[in-house]
């Protein structure tokens, strides 16, 4: 997996101060993408050990709440397959940081069991997740004063009480 960019200490793409990982690869090509150019999954460089010893370390400073996947698609499945593994690092060194993902793919359409992105890393990764922010950015939804999101059809899920409930649940409006 291919890696596009790295923020640390960002306050953008979710609460409090966090690392945020932009993998490489997306197929959904939103019209008006914010970073079209992460759509080639050969973008960017290669989320190697070092690089994801770097993360890792960027989150132990007790400031920083968390990580973030972004991309690119982190829910490709290629990506999916990767993220999982390092997110039980993430997991096992950190249990305390939360994890919020953004994924332009619809939750209970496409990451379910039989879901076009469903593969079998998915049901792990997701319950690794406490945020997730899911749908396609839409241009003609397009609205500034959302948190979290670009377009009115994307939704902020709190993964952690959905997977105890099996219902949707927003975590914010």
């Amino acid at each position: 997996m291919n890696y596009a960019g790295i923020k640390y200490c960002d306050i953008a793409n979710g609460t409090g101060c966090r690392t945020v990982l932009f993998v490489s690869g997306c197929r959904n090509h939103c019209k008006d993408c914010f970073q079209p150019h992460t759509w080639d999954f050969n973008y960017g460089k290669e989320f190697d050990g070092q690089i994801q010893k770097e993360v890792l370390d960027s989150l132990k400073p007790s400031y920083v709440k968390g990580i973030t996947l972004l991309g690119g698609e982190p829910f490709e499945p290629e990506n999916q397959m990767e993220l999982v593994k390092f997110m039980r690092k993430v997991k096992e060194q950190y249990p305390q940081k939360d994890v919020w993902a953004f994924t332009g793919y619809v939750y209970d359409k496409d990451l379910v069991r039989g879901g076009r992105k469903y593969c079998e890393a998915t049901d792990e990764l997701l319950s690794m997740i406490d945020v997730l922010v899911d749908g396609p950015f839409i241009a003609e939804e397009k609205d500034l004063m959302l948190k979290f999101r670009g377009s009115r059809n994307q939704r902020v899920l709190d993964m952690k009480e959905m997977l105890r409930t099996g219902e949707i649940v927003l975590a914010m409006e």
